[in-house]
């Protein structure tokens, strides 16, 4: 559109131009850049370029144009774009790069949680409920769905911890999610933003004479060029060069607007994402995996083909004190998922000032979900979570046991984690493409 409508005067000057694409480029990949600042400094690179393209009669030293620099404000050589564009472009890029750093924080999360391995207490519980009903005779036989519970529980303890900072996580991301589908959509800002540029550079234009003026009041008269080289007219020099542009010009998308669409369908996702946590054992102890509320009088209790008549414990490591068949020791939580917490904590708060349209920075432990892994790729099956844990289809004979491998798999009864490492993954991807 620049090289149309003002030709070869946007080719000698192009660098101010792809230098502001290539810094918001920048921040929406990696951030630690000051949008403020990068704006400001764009507008005052382009009033020295055109300052000199509408004084062509006159010899400008450095020291002069960094002088009129100093008085955009007052001058106001661009109208009200750059006061309304800065606002729009920057807290649209912050709720976008936020949005997406908070997606790639999830998946870290919980790739990371993934890897932590069960206790050995948890292991033997796991292989008395899974395999010792076979010794019995009892093939068939299915856990209590209580048991199943309590079993998991136990396990899942740590991870159980997670839910709270997860949810208020999830919320927030939420938030900004809806701010991205209305007034903050990155794509409504980028697509018209040449436009703008140029309704700006044109307003220059306009009331050259009067910014002139006022420059000259207050950085001094400039000295004039020798009559030779001054002999071309304002007109020939830039005027005449430059036309409105019009509408019809407007380049034109094939596929459309798919930020929205895309959007909704991450909100629909977050939205089953809550919870995640706490929900997991008892995703884990489905109809498939446990007996079901009709089959309570005739399922596997641990000890033999009974009823089992212990309560279910509660979520999180403070609950497992009285835990009947796991062991659990409540004083050494598990400090990988601890970090991690805390991860999320940094990040929901980066989020909520996202919400706000304020980008700020934490130094803290969020640098590790963001640090060897953040951006790593994970697609297709890569993404699937590696417990140490082996499928329950036949009990396992062959060498000696050992109670760590020996365990359901957690893939084998809710593909949800993976799901949502991949699911996530997918959408930090197609989300960096929209600016491209």
């Amino acid at each position: 559109m620049f090289v149309r409508t003002y030709g070869q005067l946007y080719m000698q000057n192009k660098e101010v131009f792809q230098d502001l694409f290539k810094e918001l480029k920048k921040y929406y990949m990696f951030g630690n850049l000051n949008l403020d600042d990068m704006l400001s400094d764009f507008w005052a690179r382009l009033l020295e370029r055109m300052f000199r393209l509408v004084n062509p009669q006159y010899h400008f030293t450095e020291e002069y144009l960094e002088c009129v620099s100093k008085f955009t404000e007052q001058l106001k050589p661009f109208g009200d774009v750059p006061r309304k564009l800065k606002f729009q472009v920057t807290r649209a890029f912050i709720a976008a790069r936020n949005f997406v750093e908070g997606l790639r924080v999830a998946r870290d999360v919980v790739s990371k949680v993934s890897t932590v391995n069960p206790t050995t207490e948890c292991a033997n519980a796991l292989l008395k409920m899974t395999y010792c009903s076979h010794c019995r005779g009892l093939l068939a036989v299915k856990p209590c769905n209580s048991y199943c519970l309590n079993v998991m529980k136990g396990c899942l303890a740590n991870q159980a911890d997670l839910d709270t900072e997860w949810n208020n996580f999830i919320d927030a991301m939420l938030m900004v999610a809806e701010r991205l589908d209305g007034p903050f959509n990155i794509e409504s800002v980028m697509e018209p933003i040449d436009v703008k540029i140029s309704d700006a550079i044109m307003n220059m234009q306009e009331n050259s004479m009067q910014v002139s003026e006022k420059a000259f009041q207050g950085c001094g008269k400039p000295k004039p060029l020798s009559v030779s080289r001054s002999a071309r007219s304002v007109s020939d020099g830039f005027n005449a060069r430059f036309r409105p542009y019009s509408p019809e010009e407007h380049p034109t998308t094939a596929a459309g607007t798919s930020l929205d669409r895309l959007v909704t369908d991450v909100k629909q996702k977050l939205k089953k994402a809550k919870k995640f946590w706490s929900t997991l054992p008892y995703n884990m102890c489905s109809d498939n995996s446990s007996a079901s509320v009709l089959e309570q009088d005739e399922c596997w209790n641990g000890n033999d083909k009974s009823r089992y008549n212990f309560a279910v414990t509660g979520n999180g490591l403070a609950s497992q004190l009285n835990n009947p068949d796991v062991k659990v020791d409540i004083t050494k939580p598990e400090m990988l998922i601890r970090r991690q917490i805390m991860v999320l904590r940094t990040m929901t708060n980066k989020v909520k000032n996202a919400y706000n349209g304020n980008d700020v920075t934490f130094h803290d432990t969020s640098d590790e979900s963001s640090g060897e892994e953040s951006g790593s790729g994970c697609l297709g099956l890569d993404c699937q979570l590696e417990f140490e844990f082996t499928s329950t289809d036949a009990p396992v004979l062959l060498g000696p046991i050992e109670p760590k491998r020996i365990a359901p798999s957690v893939a084998a009864h809710s593909n949800a984690p993976s799901q949502l490492i991949l699911l996530i993954t997918c959408l930090v991807i197609v989300l960096q493409q929209q600016l491209r």
